[in-house]
C-alpha cells in the first residue's frame, strides 16, 4: 500500500515538472523576442546618428524612442547609444549644458566592452566644452577619446580634428594645421566623406584668422563642394558664412554680401543660432567697409531684433525642452514601474511554484519515513555499520580538537613570552625616569642637569610610548579584530603631521627628514591605520639610522596604486634577517643606534593594518647600506 502512494506521488510530481517545462517555453520566446527589439533599438539609433547634422528634430525623436525602448528592455548599451545621440543632437542646436547633461549619461549607461563609442562619447564632451570655452576640459576629454579610440583610424581621425579646431582658438594656426592635415589622412583611409569635408572647412577656418584669404577661399570651395555631397546643412550654413568673411578681407564686398545673406537664411531654417548671429555680425562689417553707414545701422537693428527673437526663442525651446525632459523622464519612470511589477508578478508566481514544490517533497519526506519505518528491521545491521562509522569520526575529531588544543596552547606560551619580553623594556625606561626624579628631589641633580638628562631621555621614552601603543592595537585586533574605515587619504599630509611629531628625535640625532611624497595625491585606506604604521616604520628607521642620515618618505603610482616607502640610510639587515621579519615565530628586535630598545610587536602590527587595507608590507635591506620599507594601497579613482 505504501509503496502505491509512493509510486502516485512521485507520477505527480513528475506531471507537476512537465507543467513547468512547458512554462519555459514562453520565456524563452520572450528571450528571443528581447533580442529582436535590442536590434531594433540599435536600428534606430543608427538612424538618429546619420540624420542628427540635416534634420535634428526628426533625429531627437527617434533617439527618444530607442531610450524609452532601452530602458524598458533594461539594455544598457542601447541606452548609452541613445544619449550619446542625443547629446549630440543638442550640441548641433548650440544648446551645449543640455548637451553635457546626456553625454555624462551616456558614460554611466555604455558597457567597457564598447570603447568606440566611448571613445565617441569623450570626444563629443570634448567638442562641448571646446565651444563653451573650457579648453582645459576640453584637452582633457579628447586625450581621453584618444585613448579609448586604439587603433581606430577613423575615431583618432575625429580626436585630431577637434583638437585643431581648439588650437586654432588659441592661435596655435601652425599646430592645427598639422592636426587637420593627420586627421585627413586618417579620415581618407577610411573614406570618411562627411568628417572629410569638415576638415576642409577647419582649414578655411584656420586661414580665415591667419588672414591668408587666397588660401582660405580654396579650401572653403572643396568645403562648399563637399557640404552638398554629404548633405551637410549646418557645415553648410557655416561654409556661407566663411565666404561672407574671406570676401570681406579680400574686399569683394558684394559677394561677401550674398553669401553672408545665404548663411542666414539656412541657418535660420535649421535652427543654427550661432551661425545666424555670426553671419549678421559679418553683413554689418560689409557695410561698415562699404562706408554704407545707414545699411549697417538697418541691419544692425536686424541683428537686434533676430537675436532678441532668438532670446525669446531660445527661452521658449529651452522650456520645451525641459518639458521633453520631463516628459521623458515620466515615460522611463513608468517604464521601470511596469518592469517592477512584471518582477512581482513573476516572484509571486515563483514563490507559488516553490510552495508547490514544498509540499510534494514533504509528501515524498513523508513517504520515506514511513517506509524507512516499516523496514526498520531490515536495516538494522546498516544502521549499526553507520553508527559505527559516525562513532570513527567521532574518534577524528576528538583528535583533531586536541590538535587544536596543542596549537592555542603554543600561541598562548608565545603570547607570555612577548608580553614578558615587553615587560622588561618597559620596565627600564620608567625605572630611569623614577631615579631621575628621586635624585632630583634629593638635591642630587640641577634643573640644568634634569633638562639635558630629559633631552636624552626623551626618545626613549617616546620609543616607550610608541610601544605601548603598539601593544594596544595588536592586543585589540587579537582580542576583538579590527575595522577599517577607509577614505581618501593624502600622504603627503601625514609625511608633513609625523615630521613634527618626530623633530625631538630626529633633532638628537641629526637626522635629516625628506617628505617626497605627491602633494594631492589620495589613497584609499583608514587614516589611523595609516599613521599607527606610518609611526612606527618611522620610528623604527630613526633608531636604527646613526647621526647625520636621512629618513625619506616617498610614494610613487603603479599599476593604479600607490606605493608608499619609508627608506633609511641606517645599518640594514642581513637576507637572513629579512627572512624572519614579518613571522610571529621568528620576529626579532635589534638594539637602535644610540642604544634604543624595542620589541618587534611594531612590524608585526604594521603588517596586519597594511593587510586589512588590501596592501602588503614589504622591506628590501643590505646590510650597512640601509633599509626600505615600502607597501601598496589602492589609489583613488580621480588619479588611476
Amino acid at each position: 500500500m505504501l509503496m502505491r502512494i509512493f509510486t502516485l506521488i512521485f507520477s505527480l510530481s513528475i506531471i507537476y515538472g512537465a507543467a513547468l517545462g512547458k512554462q519555459d517555453d514562453p520565456e524563452t520566446r520572450q528571450a528571443n523576442a528581447k533580442r529582436a527589439t535590442y536590434a531594433e533599438v540599435d536600428r534606430l539609433n543608427n538612424i538618429a546618428a546619420n540624420i542628427f547634422l540635416q534634420y535634428p528634430d526628426s533625429a531627437h525623436k527617434v533617439a527618444g524612442d530607442a531610450l524609452i525602448m532601452a530602458e524598458k528592455l533594461n539594455y544598457a548599451f542601447g541606452k548609452g547609444r541613445s544619449c550619446l545621440n542625443l547629446g549630440a543632437i543638442y550640441w548641433s542646436q548650440s544648446y551645449y549644458p543640455i548637451s553635457l547633461f546626456y553625454l555624462r549619461s551616456a558614460l554611466t549607461y555604455l558597457p567597457k566592452n564598447s570603447p568606440a563609442f566611448i571613445s565617441d562619447t569623450y570626444r563629443a564632451l570634448g567638442r562641448t566644452y571646446a565651444d563653451l570655452k573650457n579648453y582645459d576640459a576640453a584637452k582633457a576629454n579628447l586625450d581621453t577619446a584618444l585613448y579609448f579610440a586604439g587603433n581606430d583610424p577613423g575615431r583618432q581621425a575625429e580626436v585630431y580634428s577637434e583638437r585643431a579646431y581648439i588650437d586654432n582658438f588659441l592661435g596655435n594656426y601652425d599646430k592645427a594645421i598639422d592636426e587637420v592635415n593627420f586627421s585627413l589622412k586618417l579620415n581618407k583611409i577610411v573614406k570618411a566623406e562627411k568628417h572629410i569635408a569638415v576638415l576642409y572647412g577647419r582649414l578655411a577656418s584656420i586661414y580665415i584668422q591667419k588672414k591668408k584669404y587666397k588660401n582660405a577661399l580654396v579650401f572653403n570651395g572643396i568645403t562648399y563642394d563637399k557640404s552638398l555631397e554629404t548633405h551637410n546643412r549646418r557645415l553648410l550654413a557655416y561654409t556661407y558664412l566663411d565666404y561672407a568673411v574671406i570676401y570681406n578681407g579680400l574686399g569683394r564686398f558684394d559677394d561677401a554680401v550674398s553669401f553672408a545673406k545665404r548663411s542666414i537664411a539656412l541657418a535660420d531654417s535649421i535652427g543654427v543660432m550661432d551661425a545666424e548671429t555670426k553671419a549678421y555680425n559679418a553683413l554689418i562689417n560689409t557695410y561698415e567697409l562699404k562706408h554704407q553707414y545707414v545699411k549697417a545701422l538697418a541691419y544692425q537693428q536686424r541683428y537686434n531684433d533676430v537675436r532678441d527673437s532668438l532670446g525669446n526663442l531660445a527661452r521658449l525651446k529651452t522650456i520645451k525642452l525641459v518639458q521633453n525632459y520631463y516628459d521623458l523622464n515620466a515615460k522611463m519612470n513608468s517604464v521601470t514601474i511596469m518592469q517592477v511589477n512584471e518582477r512581482l508578478n513573476k516572484a509571486k508566481i515563483r514563490s507559488q511554484h516553490v510552495m508547490i514544490r514544498a509540499l510534494l517533497v514533504s509528501l515524498i519526506v513523508v513517504m520515506i519515513i514511513l517506509t524507512a519505518t516499516y523496514y526498520f528491521y531490515k536495516q538494522k545491521k546498516l544502521l549499526s555499520s553507520k553508527l559505527q562509522e559516525q562513532h570513527r569520526a567521532l574518534l577524528d575529531q576528538k583528535q583533531l580538537i586536541e590538535a587544536q588544543t596543542a596549537n592555542l596552547q603554543k600561541v598562548n606560551d608565545l603570547k607570555d613570552k612577548l608580553f614578558a619580553v615587553i615587560g622588561h623594556d618597559l620596565r627600564s625606561p620608567v625605572a630611569n625616569l623614577s631615579n631621575i626624579i628621586e635624585m632630583f628631589e634629593d638635591g642630587y641633580l640641577t634643573p640644568d642637569e634634569v633638562h639635558d638628562l630629559m633631552k636624552t631621555i626623551n626618545p626613549v621614552v617616546k620609543g616607550v610610548q610608541l610601544t605601548l601603543s603598539n601593544l594596544v592595537e595588536w592586543a585589540g585586533s587579537q582580542i576583538k579584530g579590527i575595522n577599517v574605515n577607509s577614505s581618501n587619504v593624502d600622504i603627503f599630509l601625514l609625511g608633513v603631521e609625523m615630521e613634527q611629531t618626530f623633530i625631538p628625535a630626529l633633532q638628537v640625532k641629526s637626522l635629516e627628514f625628506v617628505n617626497s611624497a605627491y602633494p594631492g595625491r589620495g589613497a584609499i585606506a583608514d587614516e589611523n591605520h595609516l599613521k599607527v604604521i606610518l609611526r612606527n616604520l618611522i620610528s623604527n628607521a630613526i633608531k636604527f639610522t646613526s647621526n647625520n642620515g636621512t629618513i625619506t618618505l616617498g610614494t610613487m603610482i603603479e599599476n593604479n596604486e600607490l606605493i608608499i616607502s619609508v627608506q633609511d640610510s641606517g645599518k640594514g639587515m642581513s637576507e637572513e634577517e629579512v627572512q624572519k621579519l614579518f613571522f610571529i615565530n621568528t620576529h626579532f628586535s635589534h638594539s637602535g643606534t644610540s642604544g634604543e630598545k624595542g620589541t618587534g610587536i611594531g612590524l608585526l602590527l604594521c603588517k596586519e593594518l597594511v593587510e586589512l587595507n588590501g596592501g602588503r608590507l614589504r622591506v628590501k635591506s643590505k646590510l650597512g647600506k640601509g633599509s626600505t620599507f615600502y607597501f601598496n594601497l589602492p589609489l583613488v579613482k580621480a588619479y588611476a
